[in-house]
């Protein structure tokens, strides 16, 4: 390890120049120019006696799951991370949720008018995915999105495609219509048989509740298919 390093790791933020400062660079460039380890410190605030809040907030966004580690964990597993305790960690949950509550609203007001919107709205997470999600869009009369619901996780078939859990919260939010979605880690999105044949069993299970089966999309890499497109629904 470096003399530099050694001084970067004992230094706590008040003893950075005052540029780089997290809050500092927040007021002085807006807080669009900070990174996630930036912002997540200055919620953090400290550090620990070898880290700075910058430190510990770069640690904790190192895990291979980053900010949906922070999004899901509990305020006791969060506790487990060096230099987190029940204030830090209560306080890491609740912006958290606010995040999320301004994140649902602003879904609510999104409206699914062709398949390009769906895909907006679900590439940039699905595409990055190394299984295979399997996704309802619940929409209302006005086609604007009630909500993005998860239904299973694993390879798109029969058993974990029954119409029974992928209309469970479309009905629970009295959706008009839904829209599927599935990515495919493999990057291609190019549906196959059983893609196609378990969204017509699904079309045909939503005529039945009356509530309308729009489109399926097939998220790859920064691509996707509309079988709606493609006349396959």
């Amino acid at each position: 390890m470096s003399g530099g390093e050694q001084v970067r790791q004992g230094t706590t933020i008040k003893e950075m120049l005052a540029e780089l400062r997290p809050r500092e660079r927040l007021l002085n460039f807006g807080v669009e120019a900070l990174s996630n380890a930036e912002l997540l410190a200055i919620l953090i605030r400290t550090g620990t006696k070898t880290e700075t809040a910058i430190d510990v907030a770069t640690r904790l966004l190192s895990k291979p799951e980053g900010l949906k580690y922070l999004a899901e964990a509990s305020i006791e597993e969060l506790q487990k991370q060096k230099g987190i305790g029940l204030a830090k960690a209560s306080e890491l949950k609740a912006a958290l949720e606010l995040g999320r509550r301004l994140a649902a609203f602003t879904l609510s007001r999104k409206v699914i008018k062709n398949p390009q919107d769906v895909a907006n709205l679900l590439m940039e997470e699905m595409r990055c995915l190394d299984r295979e999600y399997f996704r309802t869009v619940s929409l209302n009369i006005k086609n604007y999105v009630l909500a993005v619901d998860n239904v299973s996780i694993g390879g798109l078939n029969s058993s974990l495609a029954h119409p029974r859990e992928v209309f469970k919260d479309p009905i629970r939010r009295s959706a008009a219509s839904i829209i599927l979605a599935h990515n495919h880690p493999s990057g291609d999105p190019t549906p196959s048989k059983e893609d196609i044949e378990v969204t017509k069993r699904l079309s045909e299970a939503g005529k039945i509740l009356g509530i309308n089966v729009l489109d399926h999309l097939i998220i790859g890499d920064g691509r996707f298919v509309s079988l709606k497109e493609r006349n396959l629904i």
